[in-house]
Parts: C-alpha cells; structure tokens; sequence
C-alpha cells in the first residue's frame, strides 16, 4: 500500500490517498507531531481518500508525520491549514511589520507563527562579501505569531537580517518589509527615509491632467533602455537620474528622454520595474548583464543598478525620487509595473525562507502552482500575503508619490485582493490607476476568483490589457506571421468595431468583455512579444519601409482613436525594432535600446502621433466612460468598402465642442470611396497630417488614401 500526497487541513484534521484502501488498517496508523503522537479520533474513506481527525490539535512549528507500520514514514504539507479561514483568522496581523526607525528607538516586527525562533542581526556594512559576522544577535519575542522587539538608541546605518529557525532548520533572510538595502538586496538597511527626501519634494505633487481615466495617455519605457544608446547624449546613462535630465538631443537636435516624452504629450509614462530585483539576474556591483527585471527580491526597495552609487541604500531612492519628481514637473505622471504574482525563486526567495507553504501557491500534490510560468505563484488569498501586496501599494503611493500601477499577470491574483487594493487607492483622493494583463493562466486558484478579463465584470473598476485590439490590429502574438487589419488581414472589420467600442458589450451582434471603456488598455505593443514594427514586417516581408511605417501609423491611429485607454510602447512610433527577436528580457542592450537615430528618420511619423495624441487630449468624444451614453452617440457607417470601418460620435458626444465626427479606418493599399452622411463636412485628419484646423471640406463622397486614419468633423 502507498501513502500519497498527505495534508493537514486544519488544526486537528489530515487527509492523505491511498492506492489499495482494503489494504489500510488503522491500527497501523500514527500520527506524529514533532516527538509527540498524536490520537486518531475519528477516521473514514471514500474514493481513495483517508480523512482523519485527531484529539488534539496539531503544532504547526513542528512537522506532522504519517507513519504506517513502522515503514512508511511520509511527511504531511501544511499548505491547506494556511489556507484555511480558521489559520488566517487566528494568526492574521493588521498592525505595522518591518523597522520602525527613530532616532531614539527602533522597533522590529516579524510575522512568522511557525517559527521556532527569531533572532536580529545587526551589521555595519550592507556588503555580504565582505564575509563580517554580525555585530550584535539579539533573540524576539513571539506573542500569537508576531516576532518583535524594542531597541533603544540610535541604530541608524546599521544594516540587519533575521536568523529565522524553522523545522529545526536556521535561515537568515531579508526583511520582506524592508525599505532600503545594502547592495544586492541581502541585508535590510536602517535608514531616516526622510533624509531620501529631493530638494522641494514635500512639494512634489502628481499632475492634475486627468478627470477620468479615459483621459489617460500611458507610454511604456525603461530606465535603462531609454538612455542606453549613446545616440540619446544622456549622461546618466541606464540610471533613474538619466531620464531626468534636461535638454538631451540627438545629433539632429531634437528631443531625447525627458524632453521628448514631454514633447510627446503624453500623461503617464508606465516605467518597467524599478523594485529591487534578483540578484542572480543583475550584478549591482557591477551590472554588466542585461534584464528586464521581472523577477522579485525585494518589492520595497528601489532597483541599485539603475542608482549611480548602490552601495549606498539612500542613494537610489533619492535618485528615484527625483525622477519622479522631475516626470511630474512636466506633468507626466508615473505608473510603476509591480510583479507580485510570482517571486524570483521559488526556494530562496525570503517569503518561502520565513514561512514556507503560506505565501506560495501549492498544487494538490503540494508542488508549486506555476501559473505565471517562473516556477510559483504568490498566494493573494492568503491574507498576509493580501496583506503585504497593500501595504507595498499603499507604501508606494506615499512615500514615492506613485500615481498608478500595472499589475503583471494580474490573472494569477484574487478578485477580493485587487479590488480591495482599488478600495484603497481610492482613498487618496486623487486619479490612482489600477490595470493589468487580466490573462486565464493554469494557477491553482478557482476560475471564478480569478482576475481575469472573462471576470471583468466583477472588478468594475480595474483596467485590463486587451488582447482583443492587440491581436485584431497586427494579428496574433503567438504567431509571427499572423496578420491583423493594419497588416494585410481581412474580415476584421467587425472586430474593429468592436475594438472602437472600448470592447464594451454593446449590442447582440457586438459583445464585448467590459463593463466600460475605463477598463480597456487599448495596445498593439509592449515589452513583450516581437515590436511592433518587427511583427508588421514579418507578416508582410516584402514591404519597403516606409510602407511598414504606414502601417505602424494605422495601428498607433487606431490605439489613440478607439474609446478606451491609448498604450503605447516606447519607440513604436518611430518604428523601434528589436532585430525580430521576439522575447529580449536578457538581451544585451543593442537589442533593447532606443535608437534615437530612428526617430530623426522617422519624424514626419512622430509628428504625426503627438498631434494624435494632442487632438484626443482636446476632444471628449474620444474619451467616453459611461458605456450607455457611448451607445446613444454611436452610429457605424453602412455599406464600407471591405477592410475599412468608419462610425459616426453624434450630438456633441461626450460633451465635445464638435457636433459629430466621421472616424474612418481604411486598412487596404489602395484608396477607397466612402459614403458620408449629413451633407457637408470638415477633414481635420488625413494620411499625411493632423489639422488642428480645416484640412479641406467635403460632402457626400470621400475618397480615403489607403492605410490611413481620418477624422471628419462639423
């Protein structure tokens, strides 16, 4: 007979399968916890399942073994009793963790209930290959699992660890909560985050650019891919402080960093992660390698390699900070992508370190869920887990004034979880967004609890990354040479429709996934996946450049006229091409840099999309919220031409200062007559410019230049 996959459920029940049930004898049965045994009293099967409850409950900072004639001797999985509401009601702390620093007294919290013990390690340098030993051990106490003690004096620049015994095995870790480290992340830092603070940054303060999040422009970048090409005449190159500086240009004199996302017009910039990541994947004493970063160590503590002096734990959150507040002097407002799905290694990380089996999604069989595909799954349901992704928000909000986030495989996280996180961000009383990639991924965590696109309609207020628009626009991610409207597809135009919608369920013949606008990211591009104008290359190998450019001006057309939130990857506009590498997360940085020189080729297409950006900023009709009113101003032009769409925003539609506007979208290579309405009109938007005034008028007929967006107006 064999024992599998054995687990304890609550405080006095275990469960476990078996492969031959009339082979099992309960006499032969024990349950050890620790050295003590305890007695089975009550016991039952059904389908191979063994239920269990004990006399007394089980100790969990003690492993729980099935022994079974003196030969089978398995160890049972804590993971459901952490799961369980009777394990998160009793042990759930609501009260402040990590370093409480001041300079008479500072004070540690830990939460650790399986711990057997806790000790505090104190260190002068923040160097681990130093090789130093602490300069002072000091044990916690424990009170209903919360590890905490009160030091008094001043323990500022003191670094520290935890040595945590668990299962009668020691491990020193780094304080989840910590908010400055040494280099690399292994020891916390004891700082006065005050002394952090820029010049004037208790003045700092987001940019009041938006009313609705439909008003929104995001524009994706990196910190390091953004300053990396000498051609961007940066001089802090790859740091937070390059993108700060003032008056970069190319060799054309015009706009690089800071000023051309000024100049761009957009309202927030989306910044790739700036969390303190692994330290395998990027060297802080010397960051010679290339990644992305999205790979959690430490979620409270800015990224070194991007600091120009990270041996110094205040240096990259002053420079950080200043950043941030030189984006909102120009009024862009800062969106931070946080990883909290999934951590950087599924043993090592700190988490699973201090308290293994909570913080980490398991399987049935006790494996870790590998939803996100980097080996585990945060569990959000847990409430410490919950607990901790808020406190890390609500940090971020008001300590480094961040103005929204984007949740990376938000799929994998609990509906409760991200709406109470907006419940929260709420209470700031200012525009806080809140989106993510809402994709159906394998983790251990019902279908219906899932923060999933297909479950929008229960996070009403939460964006979602919308593969609709993407996938209908270039084709499909998954298949390079797939093609979408703007690259030579065809039968899309109801998809179009739709996607102009704000992918909003607006008719029968016409559903959508969302409840309103505000929760499409409308993208063809991001990070991920091959770039844009690689993509629309593969698919249409034989096209001359400046017809893939045409292309590439359609699909950013498309994005910043459909109703929604606009997204744009950075560069995309000025044709950014990663060599056709589809997935470049540790690619060296010729393959992930911006080449300026690009957008000097390309201007006339830059152009074009900030005077986009600037028509959809200063009309409403593009910026609808309320899906019913949307509806009520919507009509779809009849009988267009196949692989063109056009509707119609009638009534002054969302209080605009145009009565009505044409939107037209022809896809083909070739011109196209299209039947217009309502007598005579004004062209404002053509192939080859946006008009803040009268291009030219027209009635009845308009003859629509191949692969061009055009916007009509009386």
């Amino acid at each position: 007979m064999k024992i599998f996959s054995p687990v304890v459920t609550n405080f006095n029940k275990i469960e476990f399968k078996i492969d031959n049930p009339d082979e099992l004898n309960f006499c032969m049965l024990n349950i050890v916890n620790g050295i003590n045994y305890i007695k089975i009293a009550e016991h039952s099967i059904s389908d191979n399942r063994v239920f269990i409850t004990l006399e007394n409950e089980i100790n969990i900072k003690a492993d729980c073994l099935i022994i079974y004639n003196n030969i089978i001797n398995i160890k049972c999985c804590y993971f459901k009793l952490f799961s369980s509401k009777e394990f998160n009601t009793r042990y759930y702390y609501d009260g402040k963790l990590g370093v409480d620093y001041t300079p008479q007294k500072s004070t540690f919290k830990l939460w650790a209930p399986n711990a057997l013990n806790v000790k505090l390690l104190l260190y002068k340098n923040g160097d681990i290959t130093l090789n130093d030993g602490p300069s002072h051990s000091i044990h916690l106490n424990e009170e209903n699992g919360l590890w905490s003690i009160s030091i008094e004096g001043d323990l500022k620049n003191y670094y520290y660890t935890y040595n945590v015994v668990l299962y009668n095995k020691a491990n020193e870790v780094t304080d989840p909560y910590a908010k400055a480290t040494g280099i690399n992340g292994h020891r916390g830092a004891i700082i006065d985050i005050s002394e952090t603070n820029p010049e004037n940054w208790d003045k700092d303060i987001s940019p009041n650019s938006i009313n609705s999040f439909t008003d929104s422009i995001i524009y994706e970048i990196s910190i390091r891919d953004i300053s990396a090409n000498p051609n961007s005449n940066i001089e802090n190159s790859k740091k937070y402080l390059g993108l700060a500086e003032k008056n970069t240009k190319t060799k054309n004199n015009l706009p690089t960093g800071l000023d051309y996302l000024k100049e761009l017009g957009i309202t927030h910039v989306q910044i790739m992660p700036i969390f303190d990541f692994s330290y395998k994947s990027i060297n802080e004493e010397a960051p010679s390698e290339y990644n992305w970063g999205y790979d959690p160590q430490n979620y409270n503590v800015p990224e070194g390699s991007y600091s120009t002096n990270p041996y110094d734990p205040k240096c990259r959150i002053k420079e950080l900070k200043a950043l941030i507040n030189a984006l909102h002097q120009n009024n862009i407002s800062v969106n931070m992508d946080v990883v909290f799905n999934h951590l950087w290694n599924e043993k090592e990380n700190n988490f699973e370190k201090i308290f293994p089996e909570y913080y980490l999604r398991r399987n049935e069989d006790g494996t870790f869920s590998n939803g996100s595909g980097c080996g585990n799954d945060t569990a959000s349901e847990n409430l410490m887990m919950r607990k901790f992704i808020i406190d890390s928000v609500v940090y971020l909000v008001e300590e480094y004034h961040i103005d929204g986030f984007r949740f990376d495989l938000m799929g994998i996280h609990d509906i409760d979880t991200m709406n109470k996180i907006r419940e929260i961000l709420y209470k700031f009383k200012r525009p806080i967004m809140l989106y993510g990639e809402g994709w159906n991924l394998n983790t251990n965590l019902p279908y219906e609890q899932r923060s999933i696109i297909q479950n929008s309609f229960k996070t009403p207020c939460i964006g979602y990354f919308n593969e609709i628009i993407r996938d209908s626009i270039k084709g499909s991610v998954f298949d390079i040479n797939s093609k979408g409207f703007a690259s030579n597809g065809e039968n899309l135009e109801n998809s179009i429709k739709l996607c102009f919608t704000g992918c909003i369920n607006y008719a029968d013949w016409l559903k959508g996934p969302f409840n309103s606008p505000e929760q499409s990211i409308n993208y063809v591009s991001c990070h991920d996946n091959a770039a844009l104008y690689d993509k629309l290359k593969a698919s249409n190998p034989n096209d001359s450049d400046e017809t893939l450019m045409e292309r590439v001006k359609l699909s950013l057309g498309i994005i910043l006229t459909c109703q929604g939130i606009p997204f744009l990857n950075c560069g995309s506009e000025f044709g950014r091409t990663k060599n056709g590498i589809d997935n470049t997360y540790n690619s060296p940085d010729n393959i992930n840099w911006i080449d300026w020189e690009l957008k000097d080729k390309h201007i006339d297409y830059v152009n074009y999309i900030k005077e986009l950006i600037n028509l959809r900023k200063n009309h409403s009709a593009f910026r609808f919220t309320n899906p019913d009113n949307l509806k009520c101003n919507l009509e779809f032009i009849s009988n267009m031409p196949k692989n063109s769409v056009g509707f119609i925003l009638k009534n002054k539609p969302n209080g605009d200062i145009w009565n009505n506007l044409i939107i037209i979208y022809n896809a083909n290579n070739y011109s196209v007559n299209t039947p217009i309405p309502w007598g005579s009109w004004n062209v404002c938007v053509d192939k080859h410019s946006v008009g803040k005034s009268t291009i030219k008028n027209i009635s009845n007929n308009y003859k629509v230049e191949g692969l061009s967006i055009n916007i009509l107006y009386n």
